[in-house]
């Protein structure tokens, strides 16, 4: 392939003349400065790694279910459940859109249970509008950077779907109006936030989203502290799902202690999942002042610059 790595746009097609006939390829032609990449409908099956910064990938099908990034990698496979991310990007002001991420790896029952990642982000600034996320254990690890490194990342209109933990990790990270559903299991989690300290900047908050779930999901609730200061905030959000009344879980029940030094919260959240009086003792109902200091743009201390920034 000789296309130019300074076109304004690379393209990806497995048809096209002159187009690269895979996502890697097109992320490897870019300049360190990163560059915009048009992913032509289909399915591409390879593992994809992004470290420089400012890319930016599209799918250019009419929905995000047109363009499927996909590969089948897990922890049981290859040793770390970090290292089986289908797409893991790494470099600041990173964005995807209207495309599918997929960890297909759950998909053969011969395979024996185990985490498997569809998207690890782990810069600043990151942005992923109209994408699928779909996965079963671990599907989205949005987290910090190398040495605790800020990770500012915005899901918009975004869905996300899994079973354990399926959205777990130390970034700071927002999700707007995003559809998040449990999967058939016997233990379902929303969410497991990694927030280490009291004075960390880090924090998941759900705004404007729906929460559903198959038939099948059992024992479901909105998160577990993966370490004792996790911080997951809902606003607004509609609950569909069979939320468990405690709406909240410990990470091993009988075995840790870290839900009273957690920060956990809802505010105005409906539908049949919905039980403000029968939360956990340690977790927040919040009133509408409380709930203004996590909403945009006040959740990035006013600097949202970044999420309406364009080429």
């Amino acid at each position: 392939m000789t296309v130019s790595a300074t076109a304004r746009e690379l393209t990806v097609s497995g048809t096209a003349p002159s187009a690269y006939r895979t996502v890697q390829a097109a992320i490897d032609a870019l300049p360190d400065k990163g560059g915009d990449i048009a992913i032509a409908p289909g399915t591409y099956r390879e593992k994809l790694s992004v470290t420089k910064n400012g890319v930016h990938l599209r799918g250019t099908g009419k929905a995000p279910g047109d363009v499927v990034l996909v590969y089948g990698d897990a922890a049981a496979t290859v040793g770390s459940t970090f290292r089986s991310a289908t797409l893991s990007a790494s470099g600041d002001d990173f964005r995807l859109r209207n495309l599918t991420v997929q960890n297909d790896y759950w998909l053969d029952p011969a395979h024996p249970p185990s985490q498997a990642v569809a998207l690890m982000v782990t810069g600043d600034r990151d942005v992923f509008e109209r994408v699928r996320l779909l996965g079963h254990q671990d599907t989205l690890y949005a987290n910090k950077g190398p040495g605790g490194r800020m990770a500012r990342q915005l899901f918009r209109d975004c869905y996300i779907e899994g079973h354990v933990d399926f959205i777990f990790g130390n970034a700071k990270a927002y999700f707007q109006r995003c559809d998040i559903r449990g999967l058939a299991h016997g233990q379902v989690m929303f969410t497991a936030q990694s927030r280490k300290t009291a004075d960390e900047d880090s924090a998941y908050v759900f705004d404007d989203c729906r929460l559903t779930a198959e038939p099948g999901a059992q024992n479901v609730s909105l998160g577990r502290p993966w370490r004792p200061y996790a911080t997951v905030v809902f606003l607004d959000t509609r609950m569909g799902a069979p939320i468990i009344r405690d709406g909240w879980s410990e990470w091993h029940p009988g075995e840790t202690n870290s839900l009273p030094t957690t920060y956990y919260a809802e505010y105005r959240s409906t539908g049949p999942g919905a039980s403000p009086t029968t939360r956990e003792p340690h977790s927040h109902q919040l009133t509408a002042a409380e709930a203004a200091r996590w909403r945009l743009p006040a959740f990035f201390a006013g600097d949202t610059q970044w999420i309406r920034r364009t080429r």
